[in-house]
């Protein structure tokens, strides 16, 4: 609890009955949050304090951790130091309990557990992002583990002045703690709260919790004062007295004890008749004047002592005091420090040996003003000194407090001191996952050896080199996907440096630091991985390290195949070879992707499973997702259902996991979504597909099945809205595969309502998608498939055929949950005008659907096939249409799916009005039979034949089979005699 200095609680009745019943809410398993805000002074911290001693009453824990204003605090410091005062108290099995697996984790931050615990291992070596959401939740486990036993209060005081992460850390924990025995008390200085500062994006995320309240302070009533003054030692105030004092403080609680013992000091309070004398005079009207006029009244050598501690900060210890007071006796100074106590000007801090702190950081604020520039660098060019001499050669987490302390003396003691502490500091951060904290270090160093922080040029020595690289480090952990390209751009020049220096260990290092998932595409990447690979030994574990990420950039980001599996295979050998399964689990993840992008779906699915396989618990949690994913992906586009639903469930089930960070939780939803669309499970659909878009409103993944299923089933009150959405994501860029996949869904759209929208859009965004540099065949085949269905939309025979070559290398597959690939072929060859070919795509399209239990795509598939038949309308077409549209009908309207319903019903009464055609050929020969018996009246192979008209071998051979058994013919010659006999070696005109 904090070591404040306890009155009677006066007021705040109603701010207090809010409190307690937030305090009885955690009690009950419904945890809490409650932020008090309020102008400075305003009781805050003690109306925070009076709950947490009622709290405490009724059995509950409470922790206390503070803020402070000046730069200096190790990273989470508000976190550290109520975690690390339990620590010193428990027991270290009870501990290890309450921790559970993420010990580790939560050790790295607090280095007393490991005293407690000296068997930790090291945590898991995670990408950056993983591994503070890693320690988030780790923490967020220790404290409701914490609850269980006992209801915790948690305090954090001061928060306007807390560090980016620490936030970070608070908005992570509000959404853990629903049902928990959590209470967490916040105060913060709402003046200080621009738009800007870091707190108000917080207070934005926190308020949309259902167990966040927000308490705004306002000053006490005038019937308060009363008995705050005679809590103050005020005998019987008169009214007037009171209204004085109200009307010159507006009830704020620091504003009136001050007041209240200036005049107490003065022997103004009492009778009415001394009152009168001094309110004649006037209050002073700030509140930093009465507290200068309350200094006034202490010794010379008092203030001046305390005005050195008010440059060491809000807290400090009583030796560093000493240390910097050399020409006062240690007697004395404690004589001064006790004077300081006295006047409640200082408060010791219990539990942490001769350590004090400023009653109120206003106090500290107060003496500070009267230093000048001059005076306050050389103070904090002495109190540098001294922390130096007494951290040692160890500086450790107290890195940051020497980098402040000497970048505010860095007038008089130069930068070099500055700079090496603020890259210890930097490191100290990346440590402690607090980013953002180390951005700002190893900026202020870079900045002091006017380094540039943008550009290419190479670092000139390695303590520059250390400072980009903690720099690019750090920048890779907080920005958006469009800006790692100039964290890139940083790591670079210090590879450079470190590769020309021959300092290859850091130059590796670099060089496999994960910058950016391999889909990123940053220029540079690759030639930074292949030159590192040329400084290691070709089969060092080095090397397996390097081709592991390098194969995967080639695969991906530079679209290199071939180049990329032989990467990862050596990877991969190394990686056995080496014994190193995280490695080899790596490697065969970034080989399912690799594999996945570019359409080798099989291969995609054998590496997932393989990882899957091979994963444990020492590796990357975050293993399973990825493999599984791409797992179950490739066997949904390859049509395998019902082995694709396993690897989609447990992905739902990590998705529903409180340790699952949103935007993997988003993601994990994915195929579960798609799944439940491609077998008509519309409930489910928008199930899964809300839940995830609620964790990430512009996930292109599961917009896009969204978009179509309200379409396909004619909800009009949401579908533009969601397409909306989808086109935002792919204006800005969330998403790499974006563009292709909103083409493809805008005109799978147009085509489901008949209502050509938006058709322009989906024509440019699908060439931007294909003019990009180094498209991968994952993403053409989503802009080529957009293309294709315009050109079918238009009716333009010549852009239908130039997407059929490409569309035909992926028969027997799914896209998305848009549409398979062959009934896309037949769609195209109907348009191309060859409708023996659509109706033989078709054929196939109708298997795989039936086989694979597609259910809306087999619908489509049907009544897509019947308008074919009904538009070549040879022997038997007629019959087999109206028996496709009757299955497609039944479908549609079991799924509720209105416009293929309406559209199916058009196609069928125009095939019940269409009279039976007679064979146009010869005992019932086909177009594409003759035109398959006419070449082979010339003389040409299977292979030539399939060539010529585009068809695989197997198709003709079929075709020949027919050609024999209809005409008796025995052999390709009487074919051929046949064939000229019925005058069939004559082409149409």
């Amino acid at each position: 609890m904090a070591a404040q200095q306890r009155h009677t609680f006066v007021g705040r009745q109603r701010e207090m009955d809010t409190l307690t019943s937030a305090l009885d809410d955690a009690a009950t398993g419904r945890g809490q949050m409650v932020m008090l805000a309020g102008e400075p002074g305003i009781g805050k911290t003690r109306l925070a304090q009076e709950l947490a001693s009622r709290a405490e009453s009724s059995g509950a824990r409470v922790l206390w951790g503070w803020c402070y204003e000046r730069e200096g605090a190790p990273p989470y410091w508000p976190w550290v130091q109520p975690i690390s005062s339990y620590v010193l108290d428990a027991a270290p099995d009870r501990l290890r309990a309450e921790l559970g697996p993420g010990a580790a984790d939560v050790a790295d931050l607090i280095p007393e557990i490991r005293e407690k615990l000296p068997d930790l291992g090291p945590p898991p070596a995670l990408d950056p992002e993983q591994t503070r959401f890693r320690l988030f939740n780790s923490i967020s486990t220790f404290l409701k583990n914490l609850a269980q036993s006992q209801s915790l209060v948690l305090v954090l005081d001061d928060i306007h002045w807390a560090d980016t992460p620490s936030l970070l850390l608070l908005e992570f924990l509000a959404r853990q703690m629903v049902e928990s025995r959590i209470l967490v008390i916040g105060t913060y200085r709402d003046i200080e709260i621009s738009r800007q500062h870091p707190l108000n994006e917080s207070l934005v995320q926190l308020s949309r919790s259902q167990s966040f309240h927000r308490l705004v302070l306002g000053g006490l009533e005038p019937q308060d004062v009363g008995p705050f003054i005679q809590a103050a030692g005020g005998e019987n105030p008169s009214s007037e007295l009171i209204n004085a004092i109200h009307t010159h403080t507006e009830g704020n609680p620091l504003f009136l004890s001050e007041v209240i013992r200036l005049l107490g000091d003065q022997d103004a309070l009492g009778p009415s008749g001394r009152a009168t004398v001094h309110l004649a005079l006037g209050l002073p009207q700030g509140v930093l004047e009465v507290i200068g006029q309350r200094l006034n009244r202490l010794s010379a050598d008092c203030v001046g002592v305390l005005t050195a501690a008010a440059v060491i900060g809000r807290q400090f210890g009583f030796n560093l005091l000493k240390n910097l007071s050399e020409e006062i006796s240690e007697f004395r100074l404690l004589e001064l420090v006790d004077e300081a106590l006295d006047a409640h000007i200082l408060q010791e801090l219990p539990a942490q040996g001769d350590q004090y702190q400023f009653s109120h950081a206003l106090v500290q604020q107060t003496l500070l003003e009267t230093l000048s520039t001059s005076r306050k660098v050389r103070m904090h060019a002495r109190i540098a000194e001294e922390l130096e001499t007494l951290y040692g050669e160890q500086p450790g987490e107290h890195a940051a407090e020497l980098a402040y302390h000497f970048s505010e003396a860095s007038p008089v003691t130069g930068p070099d001191k500055l700079v090496k502490y603020s890259g210890l500091a930097g490191e100290r951060a990346v440590a402690s996952y607090a980013y953002e904290d180390a951005i700002a270090h190893f900026e202020r160093g870079l900045i002091a050896r006017d380094i540039a922080l943008s550009g290419t040029q190479t670092a000139p020595d390695e303590e520059a080199a250390a400072l980009l690289f903690g720099l690019a480090r750090a920048q890779s952990a907080t920005v958006e996907g469009h800006q790692l390209a100039e964290a890139f751009a940083i790591l670079s020049r210090a590879f450079e440096y470190y590769a020309e220096a021959g300092n290859v260990a850091r130059a590796v290092a670099a060089a496999e630091f994960p910058i950016a998932p391999p889909a990123y595409l940053i220029p540079g990447v690759a030639r930074v991985m292949a030159r590192a690979l040329t400084l290691v030994p070709a089969d060092s574990h080095e090397a397996g390290r390097l081709l592991s990420r390098y194969g995967g950039t080639l695969g991906v980001a530079e679209c290199d195949y071939e180049g990329a599996q032989q990467a990862l295979e050596q990877a991969i050998a190394i990686a056995r070879r080496e014994g190193d399964v995280p490695l080899e689990v790596q490697t065969l993840i970034y080989a399912a992707v690799v594999s996945g992008i570019h359409l080798h779906w099989q291969e995609s699915v054998d590496n997932g499973l393989r990882a899957i396989e091979l994963a444990t618990s020492d590796e990357n949690p975050f293993s399973e997702f990825i493999s599984r994913w791409w797992a179950a992906v490739g066997l949904l586009h390859m049509g395998n259902l019902d082995a694709a639903r396993p690897h989609a469930l447990v992905l739902r089930d990590l998705a529903e996991r409180e340790s699952t960070p949103r935007l993997h939780a988003s993601v994990s939803l994915v195929p579960i979504t798609s799944l439940a669309c491609l077998e008509g499970n519309w409930k489910a659909a928008r199930e899964y597909s809300g839940r995830g878009l609620e964790l990430s409103p512009l996930n292109a993944h599961l917009l896009g099945p969204r978009v179509m299923l309200e379409h396909e089933t004619g909800e009009s009150a949401q579908r533009e809205g969601y397409l909306d959405q989808l086109l935002e994501a792919m204006r800005g860029r969330t998403d790499p595969f974006s563009s292709g996949r909103t083409s493809m869904v805008i005109t799978a759209v147009a085509r489901t309502t008949g209502v050509p929208n938006r058709l322009e859009i989906a024509e440019s965004a699908a060439k931007a998608a294909l003019s990009e540099q180094s498209v991968t065949p994952g993403r053409a085949i989503f802009a080529n498939a957009g293309l294709a269905l315009l050109a079918v939309q238009k009716g333009d025979p010549s852009a239908a055929g130039e997407h059929y070559a490409y569309l035909l290398g992926q028969r027997g597959t799914m896209i998305w949950t848009v549409a398979s690939v062959d009934r896309l072929l037949g769609l195209v060859s109907q348009t191309m005008g060859n409708l023996d070919q659509a109706a033989a795509h078709f054929a196939e399209a109708y298997a795989f659907c039936r086989k694979a239990g597609y259910r809306p795509e087999l619908a489509w598939t049907c009544c897509d096939y019947a308008d074919t038949l009904l538009e070549r309308n040879t022997e038997g077409d007629r019959a087999k249409a109206i028996s496709l549209l009757n299955e497609s009908l039944a479908l549609s309207s079991e799924l509720g799916m209105r416009p293929l319903v309406e559209r199916a019903a058009a196609i069928q009464e125009r095939a019940e009005a269409q009279p039976v055609r007679k064979p146009a050929y010869p005992d019932g020969l086909t177009q594409r039979e003759v035109e398959v018996i006419r070449l082979v009246a010339t003389g040409k192979t299977d292979r030539e034949i399939g060539g010529e008209l585009i068809i695989s071998i197997n198709t003709v051979s079929n075709h020949v089979r027919n050609i024999l058994g209809k005409t008796g013919a025995a052999n390709r010659a009487e074919a051929a005699s046949y064939a000229a006999h019925h005058g069939l070696t004559i082409g149409p005109e």
